[in-house]
């Protein structure tokens, strides 16, 4: 019997761990690929036709087209490799974090000054459930 790690239980949390680093790795090596500016003039020239390159699933793919940012970790992300993709968009990462947390920009700063997200309803997902 596989006994699933506590931190699958935080709610809105994907923990990049060894599994997830498998199920990602055509995903991570896509967004990896953007360092060079002819792979991210290539990749704005034919988004889909790109990423074919790198053996995806479907999934995955569709996530990346979409710019659906907390899929793309759900389904292997990693959060540095896949801001690579949002630098390329032009997003910063303060912003990409406000799209991911939905709230806006100074939303988002002012929830981090004043400490981030309470622990109140965010330490299990069972406190999500109903929502």
């Amino acid at each position: 019997m596989t006994v699933e790690p506590d931190y699958k239980d935080i709610p809105g949390t994907y923990v990049f761990d060894a599994e997830q680093s498998r199920k990602g790795y055509g995903l991570n090596q896509f967004c990896m690929s953007l360092r060079q500016a002819a792979n991210r003039d290539a990749f704005r020239a034919d988004e889909a036709g790109y990423l074919k390159r790198f053996g995806m699933t479907p999934e995955q793919e569709q996530s990346i087209l979409t710019r659906d940012w907390n899929r793309m970790l759900e389904l292997g992300g990693n959060i540095y490799f896949t801001a690579k993709l949002a630098a390329t968009d032009g997003i910063t990462f303060q912003d990409l974090a406000a799209k991911m947390t939905g709230v806006d920009r100074d939303t988002y700063r002012a929830m981090m000054l004043a400490g981030g997200r309470p622990i109140e309803g965010n330490r299990s997902k069972k406190e999500w459930e109903g929502r």
